[in-house]
């Protein structure tokens, strides 16, 4: 996308809408129903109920601070505009993590699918579960083309991304529709131990481990870039609300389908829903139905998925890094925009690295990988609740196109739903997301110790996110082994203290908020602040440095 402050105006409704839905049908809707069902049985379709509320409930408090706030990669900003400095550096840095990780997923999908062709080569892609050597060189090569079309066309492929949209759409209905007609087995949803066969902490589980949340974090998109809708404050919410319930109605089909077209002496032979590991969830059972046109266009699909998706994750990836860059954390450099082609190719190339790191790391199946990111997005959703709560008590003139209802009530229920459902992320998942978070918040005492700044007053509105994240941690390991943990805290007290605890933790940072404001730590208001005769849209080219 073009990152110019002269092109940042115009996106209708209906093509904010088509950017959150192609987004959300990323390589989410590949793995996430076979994934979410060998995870919790036909009790999955509860987990994309339960993801889709939970989703809702988080778009629709950042719908609020977004509309007032339409900026460009807006959801890394927000910390920064409700509580300094450093807390918008570290919220910033897991929103940037959780966009930039997408990258290398889309490519793994990809490749995780190719290994369902007839060739020779293409099979030995996948082996025992994950990507073989050469699996994980064909994920490497699809990751830099993918990189380098937008780096090159990025400003054509957003042109084309309504086309692409409709056929992303158009796919996985055709193959709804050719597994139901297949043969739809109604006893698979009650045999085979049952409609939840691993109990209902599976299906907690499957919500954010098996790709419900990662399919579902598409409405990032209109968050970051709804600030070139013609009218934000109408446009996200209601592109929101478009791209999420049309996402949901084609994930339940899909989850539907697939339960249904699963042959019962497969599930028989391999020991129930557990046993059902397909390497490419739904060309392995096409293939098993001899269903070769739906195989084919399965593979056909498992390109123009991911590379949909990926022309709203680089753009949002870009805007994340080069708002860090804005923030004074990164290098100045990271924010520089090409002349010629109107994107921050320094930021793009932070991406590239960060992305094939991921790969060579922890990026040997999309699930294992799906499951750290799934994790690391909910982290990044945290703010969001915080924000209006914030905003509400220190801006009450602050013009709200859209305002969120019942939002005293609903704001502290969101964050202790996200707070559970990072809980059920599962240890070590947890650990490894949590720590990740927390290398943000010695990065930024360091750059504020050369810039002569008092730590100590910088740091108070953010030891709130560093306690939260230590205790959900701290809870994660000692919790249920339903839930990895090691047993101290038996199941059912751990979630309870997740969420009891969560609430605290909320009106804490609420409070942090406040008092920062006070402080002054927020800075000029990147809306209200602005001078009479600039427009409000120019508040992006302002930079927030720290105090």
């Amino acid at each position: 996308m073009d990152m110019s402050a002269g092109n940042r105006k115009g996106l209708s409704l209906f093509a904010l809408i088509m950017i959150g839905l192609g987004s959300i049908f990323g390589s989410g809707w590949l793995f996430g129903a076979g994934t979410a069902a060998s995870v919790a049985g036909p009790a999955a379709i509860i987990a994309w109920v339960i993801g889709a509320v939970f989703i809702g409930m988080i778009a629709m408090s950042y719908a609020e601070v977004g509309a007032a706030y339409p900026l460009p990669g807006s959801m890394a900003r927000f910390g920064a505009i409700s509580h300094g400095p450093v807390l918008g550096f570290m919220t910033g840095w897991a929103c940037w993590i959780a966009i930039a990780a997408l990258i290398p997923i889309e490519s793994i999908a990809s490749t995780q699918y190719m290994a369902s062709w007839n060739f020779g080569w293409a099979k030995g892609l996948v082996e025992n579960g994950g990507l073989s050597t050469t699996g994980m060189g064909m994920a490497f090569v699809l990751t830099v083309v993918l990189w380098l079309t937008c780096y090159w066309s990025v400003a054509l492929l957003a042109k084309a991304n309504n086309a692409l949209t409709l056929v992303k759409f158009a796919i996985p209905v055709l193959a709804v529709v050719a597994l139901i007609a297949s043969g739809f087995h109604t006893s698979n949803f009650t045999d085979h131990g049952g409609f939840a066969p691993n109990g209902w902490t599976a299906v907690m589980t499957a919500v954010t481990t098996s790709g419900v949340v990662f399919a579902f974090n598409g409405f990032q998109a209109v968050v970051n870039l709804g600030g070139a809708a013609k009218n934000p404050g109408r446009a996200i919410p209601l592109a929101l609300v478009g791209a999420l319930s049309l996402g949901l109605v084609i994930y339940l089909a899909l989850q539907v389908a697939f339960l249904g077209a699963v042959p019962p002496e497969r599930l028989a032979a391999n020991g129930g829903w557990a046993g059902i590991n397909f390497a490419s969830p739904f060309a392995d059972l096409a293939k098993i139905l001899m269903l070769h046109w739906v195989v084919m266009m399965l593979q056909f699909g498992a390109f123009i998925s991911p590379s949909g998706a990926n022309i709203g994750n680089v753009s949002s990836a870009s805007y994340m890094a080069a708002n860090l860059a804005e923030s004074g954390f990164f290098p100045k450099k990271i924010r520089e925009v090409h002349p010629k082609y109107g994107n921050a190719r320094p930021a793009m190339w932070l991406n590239l690295v960060f992305a094939l790191v991921l790969l060579f790391t922890v990026g040997h199946s999309w699930e294992a990988l799906s499951a750290v990111v799934s994790a690391a997005m909910v982290v990044s959703y945290l703010i969001g609740p915080i924000a209006v709560g914030v905003f509400r008590e220190t801006k009450p003139e602050l013009p709200r196109p859209f305002r969120l209802p019942a939002a005293r009530i609903l704001c502290p229920v969101t964050f202790a739903f996200a707070a559970c459902a990072l809980y059920w992320s599962k240890w070590p998942d947890t650990g490894k997301v949590v720590g990740l978070t927390l290398v943000a918040a010695p990065i930024a005492a360091i750059v504020l110790k050369r810039k002569g700044a008092d730590l100590r007053e910088q740091f108070a509105p953010a030891w709130w996110l560093i306690g939260f994240l230590l205790w959900l941690g701290t809870l994660s390991a000692l919790g249920s082994p339903e839930f990895g943990g090691h047993g101290v805290i038996p199941g059912g007290v751990d979630i309870a203290l997740v969420a009891v605890s969560a609430l605290g933790f909320y009106f804490w940072a609420v409070r942090s908020g406040i008092r920062a404001h006070m402080a002054g730590l927020p800075g000029p208001d990147p809306v209200m602040d602005l001078p009479a005769e600039v427009p409000a849209q120019a508040a992006d080219e302002r930079e927030l440095t720290p105090a």
